[in-house]
């Protein structure tokens, strides 16, 4: 809906991820002493609630920000502070089943104040509260004017009693007031950044007048599932003649599970490497690598072809591609059915893959946007690091899939029970792909072990032993599954354990480097 004031053309609208570094510079904008979101962050918030996040436009330019999320009215009056029932700022703590809209942080760029953004981010909220039928609207408020009358209000709720009786202007808090919200207490140690509160934030609340008395809750028996179909192929390594008959071979299975109407085709970590053998003669593991890297342009296009043509999307397992720099690395090519390609390289080389191919590892992890909602990828080893599986987790993915080589039993356990590992902390699903058979001829590959799998979380909605489908043994094979989204949104709220939401974010927290997180 477009609205103009003064002159200024301004869209409100729900944000979206092409918005995360106009938001990023607004709120260096609005806030220049504290410190600015990071890039995951936003994305988190995005991809776990689009709905509860509104951005105002003014000519191109994000000059509002408005974040927030479902929660459940229990949570929001126990003590918390900001970091913690936000998730880290992830906006993870999203409850679907939840009574009240909470809000994150509502951002006005300074120099556009007579525009009434603020308010129009409100009014914003409210009509999401009304249409999802929620009790009202929570948040954490801040009060800059105390720290000016500490001295004269000690108690902090006399201060806001003060302000309500119009005995005392407080600009932040007169303007909450006049949305139509009420002071409910004070929250201790909200957010320890915000000095002019004392560190402090009053909740404030603000009923639905239309709230029904009931209402269904997204897992009800009525509710609509959201449900995601995937497979995973367990492909042979086998001698090809050409790269034409490499690709016959990953069409077929392409085509195979596109009759199902599946929405994800995972294939396995460097499954591209029978195209080694049609070397004249044998390369060493270096060599072999980097003769690998010159199919790149024609393999990332003749998979984008598959994608689009059967409507699918494919994980590509992975390629070893040749970086600007020289450096090669081990990527994991993404192509959705609306024709693009995204990326993720691989974080950690093995020390086989770094001694042998002298692989270098990648240095950027997040979610990729498709129509299935984010998703994450991690190649083999990094499904051993719990850190970016969580990260993936907190920018809203709900499926990870893990494109594996293993050349013996162990190798493939410590993946599978690490994998089994992500589910179960980030109550999340995971999706293996892995290579049988031999491959003669070529240098460091010389024999494979896999038993693919679909993973689930261990509670009462999924799989008695947390598996959905299995692979036979080393028998090139494909599985496939139906993944309820749902049943994680119930899990992740109402579950026999809540391992996203019971994190001790008053204890820890992961911070990446500067220059990694935006």
């Amino acid at each position: 809906m477009a609205k103009s004031k003064a002159g200024a053309q301004l869209t409100i609208r729900t944000a979206s991820l092409k918005d995360i570094k106009g938001i990023i510079k607004l709120v260096e904008k609005a806030y220049p002493t504290m410190e600015t979101y990071k890039t995951s962050e936003v994305r988190g918030q995005i991809s776990n609630f689009p709905e509860g996040q509104f951005v105002v436009e003014s000519e191109g330019e994000i000059v509002g920000y408005a974040a927030s999320f479902i929660i459940s009215e229990k949570r929001a009056l126990t003590p918390h502070s900001w970091m913690e029932i936000t998730g880290g700022g992830y906006g993870s703590q999203h409850n679907p089943n939840g009574d009240w809209l909470y809000g994150t942080d509502v951002c006005v760029d300074p120099t556009r104040r007579r525009l009434r953004i603020g308010e129009r981010l409100y009014d914003a909220r409210k009509a999401l509260c009304e249409s999802y039928e929620l009790k009202g609207i929570m948040f954490g408020g801040r009060m800059p004017g105390w720290g000016k009358r500490k001295k004269k209000f000690p108690d902090q709720m006399e201060y806001i009693a003060a302000v309500r009786d119009k005995k005392v202007i407080d600009s932040v808090v007169n303007f909450q007031l006049r949305q139509g919200f009420e002071p409910v207490q004070i929250i201790p140690n909200y957010l320890p950044e915000d000095p002019a509160s004392g560190g402090n934030a009053v909740l404030m609340r603000w009923y639905n007048p239309y709230m029904p008395e009931t209402r269904e809750t997204v897992h009800s028996e009525t509710a609509q599932k959201s449900v995601v179909r995937v497979a995973t192929v367990q492909l042979q390594m086998r001698r090809v003649e050409s790269f034409e008959d490499f690709m016959g071979s990953v069409e077929f299975f392409v085509d195979s599970v596109s009759a199902y109407k599946t929405d994800f085709v995972v294939f396995p970590e460097l499954f591209t490497l029978p195209l080694l053998a049609l070397a004249d003669h044998r390369l060493s593991a270096r060599e072999s690598i980097e003769k690998l890297t010159e199919y790149t342009p024609i393999f990332i296009e003749e998979m984008r072809k598959l994608a689009v043509g059967y409507n699918i999307n494919i994980i590509g397992g992975s390629h070893p591609t040749q970086t600007d720099d020289g450096d090669i690395q081990n990527i994991a090519y993404v192509f959705l059915r609306d024709g693009s390609v995204h990326a993720q390289e691989k974080i950690h080389p093995t020390p086989n893959e770094r001694r042998h191919w002298n692989i270098k590892g990648g240095d950027e992890v997040s979610t990729i946007d498709t129509d299935c909602g984010p998703i994450g990828v991690l190649i083999c080893y990094d499904s051993e690091f719990p850190e970016l599986a969580r990260r993936m987790a907190d920018e809203g993915a709900r499926i990870l899939f893990v494109p594996f080589c293993t050349d013996n039993r162990q190798g493939y356990m410590r993946v599978r029970y690490c994998a089994q590992a992500r589910a179960i902390e980030n109550q999340c699903y995971v999706v293996m792909s892995g290579n049988v058979g031999n491959l003669p001829g070529v240098e460091n590959m010389d024999i494979n072990y896999a038993e693919s799998c679909i993973i689930t979380p261990c509670d009462f909605p999924f799989a008695r032993d947390g598996v959905a489908a299995l692979c036979t043994e080393n028998v090139e094979t494909v599985a496939m599954a139906n993944l309820d989204l749902t049943d994680l949104d119930w899990a992740r709220a109402e579950g026999t354990v809540r391992n996203l939401r019971d994190r001790r974010f008053d204890l820890y927290q992961t911070t990446w480097a500067k220059g990694v997180d935006g």
